[in-house]
């Protein structure tokens, strides 16, 4: 799994080191509600470490070459394969995934952007001429990089590795609710001998460290995933310092079924990828729309659907939903499912409480709520949980205005029997995401919001590019 001695302390410089001021919390398997393991959290003295030792890296390492650089990642590669079931058990067991989706999606996801950032290095152009000038692209510097539990390894490698291709230094805060994998993948850096300083490691919380990285006035940049709400606080930190934020925030995503989709194998699809990774995923097709006069129909498709998905212990191999992550998430869902009850939504299946059997962990039951209105507040606010809401349209135009009538535009689902159309009404969408019939993930598209989902992309040539500074060197010559 992990060396133990590493869960409390920090990996600062090229080295495992302890806190300055030594302070501890538990981290909880929300399967049993109890710690399983300690770390050590951070404050200011231990940024301040980390981010010296990122800026004296980074005098040198912004001058590496693209192909010194694209070993690096490929050494990370290699290592991060082998130790490709310790990442996955680690995560499993700090917030609550089915082992075998551990292993296909969460481990699996680390590993593909690792994969799509190498893929976008190898052709990546940092100069042109244009005329007599030269536009060259360099590292931004010093990155803090404030990662959220939910998808820990998928969103540590998308803002590593990106920053590594880019010629930046960083320091990572992975979220405490989920941090042994983030310790892992600091293990991988070290096996795969990243030259010291250009990755560091601060555990903590996100008032003690995470915004103590957000406004270091030697970090150049921030990139942040995790609630509007935090992201928000982070970005008016960074602000004093006029660095720049990278945002992934929010989402209250759309799925508009169209009249000629297969209706049927729509809502049944869209059922399941609301409810992946038990709800908690920023892009979740959370707000299906469905047409009024089949509305009915959808519900009891979607119930089925439901009702066949099995709850229990991420270690069972049966298991298809596992807990969520912790008692504040459990406490969060169980008052919007109430929310939606009380607002007058029809609760198809699901509802409050425990799924039957499971007394002990954060196990919500898959809840799909029919006849909901725009306004209410199952249909507007973020739930991440397995909570699906269908609301009838009738036409769609309305479709489209309700699909786009949030504050979030993070991503966008259309399902239609006929291409052409789909991608018409795709064009419609305000959001930075927008997925045509359920097609395989794509780690080489561009990932991010509008509104108040974020701001900059992620993912491959889109993730380095962000990374990166613009320099015009007038006069230079043909």
């Amino acid at each position: 799994m992990i060396a133990a001695e590493h869960l409390k302390k920090f990996y600062i410089d090229g080295a495992w080191v302890d806190p300055v001021s030594p302070a501890f919390l538990p981290v909880i398997d929300p399967a049993t509600e109890e710690p399983f393991v300690e770390i050590a959290i951070g404050g200011k003295a231990d940024v301040d470490r980390a981010v010296a030792a990122a800026k004296a890296a980074f005098a040198t390492f912004q001058f590496s070459t693209p192909a010194e650089r694209l070993a690096i990642l490929k050494r990370l590669l290699a290592e991060y394969n082998a130790r490709f079931e310790d990442i996955a058990r680690a995560v499993s067991q700090e917030m609550g995934a089915p082992l075998s989706f551990a292993l296909e999606a969460q481990a699996w996801a680390g590993r593909a952007h690792m994969e799509s950032t190498i893929a976008a290095l190898e052709t990546y152009s940092f100069e042109e001429q244009r005329g007599t000038t030269r536009v060259v692209k360099e590292p931004v510097g010093v990155c803090a990089l404030i990662t959220p539990w939910n998808w820990p390894l998928n969103q540590i490698v998308c803002k590593v590795a990106p920053a590594i291709a880019a010629g930046c230094t960083v320091v990572l805060k992975p979220s405490e609710i989920a941090p042994v994998s983030g310790l892992v993948f600091a293990e991988v850096v070290e096996a795969a001998g990243v030259p010291k300083g250009v990755f560091n490691l601060v555990n903590g919380t996100g008032p003690d460290v995470g915004q103590i990285m957000a406004g270091h006035p030697d970090v150049d940049m921030v990139s942040f995933t995790g609630s509007t709400r935090a992201g928000i606080i982070v970005a008016k930190t960074a602000a004093d310092t006029v660095k720049r934020v990278a945002q992934e925030l929010g989402g209250k995503s759309a799925n508009i079924i169209l009249p000629d989709a297969d209706l049927a194998a729509a809502v049944k699809q869209g059922v399941e990828g609301c409810f992946g990774n038990s709800g908690q995923s920023c892009d979740a097709p959370t707000r299906m729309l469905v047409p009024a006069a089949r509305h009915d129909e959808a519900l009891a498709v979607a119930r089925a659907t439901a009702e066949a998905i099995t709850v229990g212990n991420p270690l069972d191999a049966a298991t298809v939903l596992g807990p969520v992550v912790s008692e504040l998430q459990f406490n969060k869902i169980q008052r919007l499912i109430e929310a939606g009850i009380k607002e007058g939504a029809t609760l198809v299946t699901g509802g409050p409480g425990r799924p039957e059997g499971l007394n002990r962990g954060y196990y919500v039951r898959p809840t799909v709520f029919g006849n909901v209105t725009p306004k209410m507040t199952i249909a507007q606010e973020e739930i991440f949980g397995p909570v699906l809401s269908i609301l009838p349209y009738e036409t769609e135009e309305q479709a489209v205005e309700i699909a786009n009538d949030t504050v979030y535009g993070l991503a966008a689902y259309i399902q239609s029997g006929d291409i052409a159309h789909a991608r018409a009404v795709a064009r419609k969408m305000r959001a930075g995401s927008v997925y045509l019939n359920y097609p395989e993930w794509d780690t080489h598209a561009p990932f991010g919001g509008y509104k108040q989902s974020g701001n900059g992309r992620e993912y491959a040539d889109f993730g380095i590019h962000d990374f990166l500074e613009i320099k015009g060197i007038v006069g230079y010559g043909d």
